[in-house]
């Protein structure tokens, strides 16, 4: 039956609860009202985002600028016809805590990609899934076939509680304290809709490890992240949380601060409550940029922070639910479908199972028992593919199926002895890849392909560096295989790209009159231990040298290493300088007329320019002062990092500001405007001349990163006449805020360039 079938809608209406179904019959309505024209973007905006219903970008020979309604063309086969900006296709995003799914809820996520996407569904960094080119119109049938299984979009996106993530072997982890899973799914449902959680500035992230040292769920990037802790109380073993809050990512990262050692687990519930009720009272709702717990608790300390949720927490009016939704805690576990058996070796296996064996299958704490690794390159799965996993879930586990953070699938509590079969049946549908969790396994957000924010793109280039990874994996190095490479299209690490050990950003940069995809290089971060450091960016290369870039990094990496030593450590070791040397040759860009390839992005036919400003005479380039000007700009701040490193950290704010600074002051010249008179008279000029007037007011940040300059001004401004100096985690994050503020003006001269030209 068609799901615009009454009796159809009765079927479903039978399997969902009434609150569920009332919920999603009110959007449904608003929707109707917003098509009317009788309810306002801004109001429906929220609704929609709450529901998961997301616009999305379009690059199908025209771009979606968010203000002009125009006829596109669709890459879906489920088209129908010429359609306006209110109802182009979207990105539907669905929530799946802890990435736990069963056999009927993949089958449906099957048929409505299938009925409603492009075929095609996606996995993300945060174990969702999101269906692209959904039509505004289908979402509340899209929601109603979801809710029937079980499943929410409620409040996957929007200034909510976003989905909780979680170990994806979490329950059969050989080093884990106990199973998180339980408690993840209990913090999941009590804040799901809970009214404390209505009124805040922005998202709020929470994510639940089983072990400390291992990536787990890494718990150091999120708003709470919770570590499974042991503790002996009164001679015996009491479950509990080491509790980290206020970590984050986006453009300026931030680490996790520790509240507590150790939280009992009867305190998990309510004590998360408290922190929501902290956050919604004390974060900013004007400002989304500073909306962030980290930006709360920046500004007040941990300290406060800490005795503030204490302090709620005693006020909290006692709830049932705290303890009814961890009723059954050691009652949760998983069982499995089958009984434990051993891998029988009857003769040699096929090289391409005994590859797979060795990457994408983790042998679990129950013996005889493995958790495989279903790899999805960019965490792409057809509907076909979803159907033959339902089948294999229910033959060969008891549906359990989880998705992870690195954009793949996991089936746990699989019997050793059947790793052959399950293997064939794998491969007879693509799902058999190897490499899961090595060098190969490149995770990568939208990027340009459907995100509004996209600058580079990010999926073209991890489908090229997965292409020509894997077609050599099997002859690198076990300290290579090991890396973790992860690309955002843009500042706001949707790909992680801080975490990795080789981390890319997309940037653009204005060479000879074009506009010129380019990828920041970030090296020093750490996937283990939960994401135990972020990186930093030592410099911006071309999209198409990207993979000389990672193959230069590797062999340097292989050669110079000591016995041992991981990627990390020798990024720590060698420094900044040194790595950045490594590449700066790769940084050139050939002028358009030796090499156009350079001039178009991975993935994409079409030419990346903003149009020809001329060539220069006698073979030479025609450079305007301005791009030498924030060049130095970006040596200044790297300089910054190399002052941090060596814990210079009066001289690492110094730099950073300044090449803020010089960045405006660049902009100014150019533009032919007054300076003014020193650091003051720059920063005043700036903000009428640039910010007031929008000309600085960077799309795929709101503009904020011109506020990052008047800001760190105003501190730099303060400390000079004598107040508190910058710490350490300020200054860090001072050097990410100069390196944002640097790009926005590679942007805005290259905008404004272009204007110009025209």
């Amino acid at each position: 039956m068609k799901a615009s079938n009454p009796q159809w809608r009765d079927v479903l209406a039978s399997r969902i609860a009434p609150h569920l179904a009332a919920e999603i019959d009110r959007f449904d309505n608003e929707a109707a009202l917003k098509k009317q024209g009788k309810l306002e973007d801004k109001v429906f905006a929220e609704t929609r985002l709450r529901r998961g219903a997301y616009g999305q970008r379009y690059d199908n020979g025209q771009r979606y600028d968010g203000k002009v309604a125009r006829t596109l063309t669709y890459p879906s086969a489920n088209t129908k016809g010429p359609h306006t900006l209110w109802d182009a296709p979207g990105m539907q995003r669905i929530k799946i805590p802890y990435g736990g799914l069963n056999a009927e809820q993949m089958e449906v996520l099957a048929e409505l990609a299938e009925e409603y996407s492009d075929g095609i569904a996606h996995v993300t960094t945060r174990q969702d899934f999101q269906l692209h080119f959904i039509h505004i119109e289908d979402t509340p049938t899209i929601m109603r076939r979801l809710a029937a299984v079980g499943i929410t979009t409620r409040e996957a996106c929007g200034n909510t509680v976003r989905n909780v993530t979680g170990c994806p072997i979490a329950g059969v982890c050989r080093t884990e304290s106990f199973d998180v899973t339980p408690y993840a799914h209990a913090l999941t449902h009590f804040l799901l809709g809970h009214p404390d959680c209505q009124d805040f500035g922005r998202k709020f992230k929470i994510s639940f490890s089983g072990c400390r040292d291992e990536a787990c769920a890494l718990a150091h990037m999120h708003d709470l992240g919770a570590l499974a802790v042991i503790k002996e109380v009164n001679g015996q073993p009491k479950r509990g949380f080491e509790v980290l809050v206020g970590g984050g990512l986006g453009t300026v990262p931030q680490q996790a601060k520790l509240l507590t050692e150790f939280l009992p687990e009867e305190e998990l519930l309510p004590t998360a409550q408290a922190i929501c009720r902290v956050f919604a009272r004390l974060g900013e709702k004007k400002n989304r940029n500073t909306a962030r717990l980290k930006f709360v608790i920046q500004k007040i300390g941990i300290e406060e922070f800490r005795r503030l949720v204490a302090e709620e927490r005693t006020v909290l009016a006692q709830d049932e639910r705290w303890t009814a939704f961890l009723a059954n805690v050691d009652g949760a576990a998983e069982q499995a479908a089958k009984p434990s058996a051993l891998l029988q070796i009857t003769g040699a296996h096929d090289i391409g199972f005994e590859r797979w064996r060795s990457t994408n299958v983790y042998a679990q704490r129950q013996a005889g028992y493995v958790t495989v690794t279903v790899s999805l390159p960019l965490g792409d799965i057809t509907a076909n593919q979803l159907r033959k996993l339902a089948d294999i879930a229910r033959s060969y586990v008891r549906e359990t199926v989880r998705t992870t953070v690195e954009q793949n699938m996991v089936l746990r509590w699989v019997s050793e002895a059947d790793l052959p079969a399950l293997y064939a049946e794998l491969a007879s549908v693509g799902l058999s890849e190897a490499g899961a969790g090595t060098v190969v396994d490149v995770v990568a957000c939208p990027g340009t392909d459907t995100c509004k924010l996209g600058i580079s793109s990010s999926r073209g280039l991890a489908g090229e560096l997965r292409s020509r990874l894997g077609a050599k994996q099997w002859e690198l190095d076990e300290a290579i295989r090991g890396l973790h490479i992860k690309v955002s299209g843009c500042f706001n690490s949707c790909g992680q790209h801080h975490v990795a050990d080789l981390g890319f950003y997309g940037v653009s940069r204005n060479k000879n009159g074009y506009t010129v995809p380019h990828f920041q290089v970030v090296l020093g971060g750490q996937w283990e231990r939960n994401a135990g450091s972020y990186g930093l960016a030592i410099g911006a290369v071309p999209s198409k040298r990207v993979p000389d870039t990672v193959e230069r990094i590797a062999e340097r990496y292989l050669s110079e290493r000591t016995p041992g030593e991981s990627f990390h450590a020798y990024i720590g070791r060698i420094g900044k300088a040194k790595a950045k040397l490594m590449i700066e040759d790769l940084m050139t860009v050939p002028p358009h007329d030796v090499d156009p390839s350079f001039y178009v992005d991975w993935a994409d036919a079409r030419e990346y320019t903003t149009g020809d400003i001329g060539v220069g005479e006698c073979a030479g380039e025609v450079v305007s002062p301005i791009e030498f000007q924030l060049t130095a700009c970006e040596r200044e701040v790297f300089e910054a990092q190399l002052a941090l490193e060596a814990n210079e950290i009066a001289r690492a704010s110094t730099l950073a500001y300044e090449a803020m600074m010089h960045a405006a002051a660049a902009l100014l010249s150019w533009r032919v405007l007054p300076l003014g008179d020193g650091p003051d008279g720059i920063a005043a000029n700036f903000k009428t001349q640039f910010i007031d007037t929008e000309l600085f007011w960077d799309p795929f940040a709101g503009g904020k990163f011109g506020q990052y300059y008047l800001a760190a001004h105003e501190r730099h401004m303060a400390w000079k006449a004598g107040g508190a100096g910058p710490d350490q985690d300020a200054t860090r994050r001072l050097i990410e805020e100069s390196q944002l503020v640097i790009e926005a003006a590679h942007s805005c001269y290259a905008k404004l360039a272009s204007q110009k030209a025209a």
